[in-house]
Order: C-alpha cells, then structure tokens, then sequence
C-alpha cells in the first residue's frame, strides 16, 4: 500500500508523472516473486509442499511463512532469508522511481520524508506502511473503539491481496449514519454478536467488477447477477474466515446468505472505509450494530441455473446434484465435475429445490451448500436423508460454519469441502464417497 499512497502523494504535488507512477505500479508487479517460488529453487520446499500451503492459505487467515513454520518445514532464519529476497515493495518502488525518472536515492530519501510529514504518519507507522503490514495499518485509517471493526476490515485487506489485487490503499474510514450507493452486496453475521461486511460502488463501479471477475475468474463488463454473486461469495469466504476465528475465542457467529441491493441507502451505525483498487474506488460498509438496515429491497440474483445436462452421459463416473445459492460456486463445480467425467444432472439454488431435485433425478451424490435462503443445507439434508437414507452427501462450507458442518456430519453426510474451492479436494472427496471410503 505504500506504493500507492506515495505515488498519489507524488503525482497530486507533480513531482512524478501519473503516467510514470502507473508504469511503476505495473512493473513492480512482475518485480515481486512469490515466497513459494524462491523456496522451491531454494531447495526449502518441495513443489508439493507449496501448493498445499497456498491452499490453506485459502482457508486460514494466516501468511504462508506462518503456516510453513507452523509445520515445521521452515524456520525462522530460513523465512527470514526467503523474505529478503523477495524484495521490498517500498525499496522496488523507490529504485524504479529513480530508474524511470533520473531522480537520486537522496531525492528519493527526501521525497519521502516530505510524504511523512505532510500525512502526519510517526516514524513506526512509516515504518508498518513500507512494510505493508495491514494488522498495524489499518488502525491508522480506521479509529473505532467498537469490537471487531479493525479485525474484520483487516482480514478484508488481506483477502483483496490474496484473491483480487495487490494494487490498492486505503483512506480514512468515516463515522457515518447513512451512505447512498448504486449498488451493494453484504453478509449478516448474527449470534454472540451482530457484524455486517459489504461492498459498496457509490459512483464508479469498476472496483466492484474488478472484485467480481477476479472471484468468479471470469470477464464482466456490467454489474448484473453474476457480478453480485461473486462479491457475495468474496464476502463470504472473509466472513467465514472471520467467524471461525471468533469461535476459537468462543463466540460463535452464524452466517447469513448474501444479500445485494441497487439504488438504495444503507442506514444505522456503521464505518464506510474508502478503497481505491487499481485506482478506482469502492467503499467497505461495516457493522456491528444489529439496528443496520443495508437497504429496503434486495435484489433478485439467487436463480435458479442450468437445471439439467445438455446431454445426459450414460458413461459418467456419477450422477452429481449440485445445490448452492451462488450461481458462481455451482458453475465452478460442475466443470471441475464434468471435466473429470461425472455428470452434473440438476443445479438448485436453496433447500426447498434441492430436496424437489432430489426426489426428480435420484443422483449418485449431492453436494450440498450449508448457508442458503428459504431452507439452509442442514435442514435439506435431514429431509433428503429422510427420502434415501442411503443417499450421499457432500456439504460445502465456508470457514466460520463449524457448528453447522458438525450437526451435518451427525445427521448423515459422509464429507464436508471447504470454499473457496480446491479442485483436488473437490475430486479426491467426490471420489472417496462415490466408492464407499467414507
């Protein structure tokens, strides 16, 4: 985020060019290699060590030098030495501001003295923002005495780094009653304590279609159905990521679906925090006042999507049922499915269908999503167990759902997987369950 903050500073005084700091936000990108790659020609880390890492990093709110300590296949000093030679997203900014622009280190040096003391920040928040350390920086932008605002806005940060982009910072957050948006998408979560996490797109709605496509893996050009399911799903994957951390400290939260409102205002007591993501803006709305109102009218976005194959294999390795109130998550599972030679013969978006479904095609296997409008996985389980006590299910969970993936478990499904999804994780349980290893 330094670079970001610094190089709006530069371009807002003229001291560089915008399109010198775009053209060193770009290179800088290509500068910063990955911990995973440089321990695998380190000869720390073997490829598969790798990737099993960046998948819990998934599903663990952690850094990957914290989980591979963790397991005991890097030390300190091995991490130490790994992170110095990734490089410093402050150093890699300055050298090509002085590369692209004829500027000295001293100039350099200066310059950012300069951009200290006109933000104001001490010597140990300059120090934590050239360092992109968001658990010390967002206290910086957001004053709030209130629980679980900071952590859950950090958390955020770190997944837009880990899913979206690297390119963005942060301003100050403000205080506010109401907030008018073109378009919203949120997430409740209600039990020990009530916290609302949403995306909003007030009047450029690029950083909102930025966030969609990256989760959804795929281009959009308008923010539609799709584009509110796939914030929804990012949100949820941070809510449950959140969650379940607060269950460690024995406060237990229950996730609602996502919801998406258009046009509305949002009211109650809550911080809009300000994003600038690859330069264009979206504001992060959070709550923890059970009194917030996001909006009067949600939009429409849970429908009902392909609900039968095209063409019915005769040779798959399994009729598959695939339930789950984002569109997203079921189109990224049924081509993981069809790819690998199952046959996915009916969608449903919520309970209600999945059971109606159920009954209709009589599938090999159902994958079943536990957070979902009108009837939520768990009951739908009971119901389809109730109809085939044989039947096979396999939840699908966001982190944060742990007392509902264990009351799933004690009703009758044979595995859980975790979102977001893992492809190997996907057909290795598939697999498993489809030939009895349960």
């Amino acid at each position: 985020m330094f670079a970001q903050l610094f190089g709006k500073y530069l371009t807002e005084k003229s001291l560089i060019k915008e399109e010198t700091y775009q053209e060193i936000i770009e290179k800088q990108k290509s500068v910063r290699v990955k911990l995973g790659t440089i321990a695998v020609a380190e000869g720390l880390l073997t490829e598969e060590q790798t990737e099993e890492i960046n998948n819990l990093q998934k599903q663990l709110d952690k850094r990957f030098g914290d989980i591979a300590i963790d397991k005991g296949w890097l030390t300190n000093d091995q991490m130490e030495m790994l992170l110095s030679k990734q490089g410093n997203a402050y150093l890699q900014f300055v050298q090509l501001m002085t590369e692209l622009t004829g500027l000295t280190a001293s100039d350099a040096d200066q310059l950012v003295k300069a951009f200290q003391k006109d933000s104001g920040y001490t010597d140990s928040e300059l120090a934590a923002l050239k360092a992109d350390d968001i658990d010390q920086l967002i206290p910086l932008f957001i004053i709030s005495t209130k629980p679980h605002v900071r952590e859950i806005a950090a958390l955020l940060a770190r997944n837009l780094t880990r899913f979206i982009s690297s390119d963005y910072y942060i301003e100050k957050a403000h205080h506010v009653k109401e907030f008018s948006y073109t378009h919203f998408t949120c997430q409740e979560l209600s039990g020990d304590d009530n916290v609302f996490l949403g995306i909003a797109a007030s009047k450029d709605d690029k950083s909102f279609l930025k966030v969609a496509a990256s989760f959804a893996r795929e281009e959009m050009n308008s923010v539609g159905a799709s584009a509110y399911d796939a914030v929804g799903e990012f949100i949820n994957v941070t809510n449950g990521l959140f969650a379940s951390d607060l269950s460690n400290k024995k406060i237990n939260l229950d996730m609602e679906p996502p919801v998406s409102f258009k046009e509305q205002t949002a009211k109650g007591d809550f911080y809009a925090l300000p994003v600038y993501l690859e330069g264009h803006r979206m504001d992060v709305l959070i709550s923890v006042n059970e009194e917030f109102v996001p909006g009067e009218k949600p939009e429409e976005i849970a429908v009902l999507g392909n609900t039968a194959s095209a063409v019915e294999k005769t040779d798959s390795l399994g009729k598959v049922l695939v339930v789950d109130d984002s569109r997203m998550s079921r189109s990224i599972l049924r081509a993981i499915l069809e790819k690998a030679g199952y046959s996915v013969s009916r969608e449903a978006a919520n309970g209600e269908e999945a059971v109606e479904a159920f009954k209709e095609c009589g599938p090999d296997l159902v994958t079943l999503d536990i957070t979902m409008p009108k009837m939520d996985g768990l009951e739908a389980l009971k119901q389809i167990l109730a109809i085939d006590g044989s039947a096979r299910v396999i939840m699908i969970t966001a982190a944060g759902q742990q007392d509902k993936l264990i009351g799933a478990l004690k009703a009758g499904a044979k595995r859980f997987i975790s979102k977001p999804f893992n492809e190997a994780e996907i057909l290795k349980n598939v697999q498993d369950v489809l030939s009895g290893r349960e």
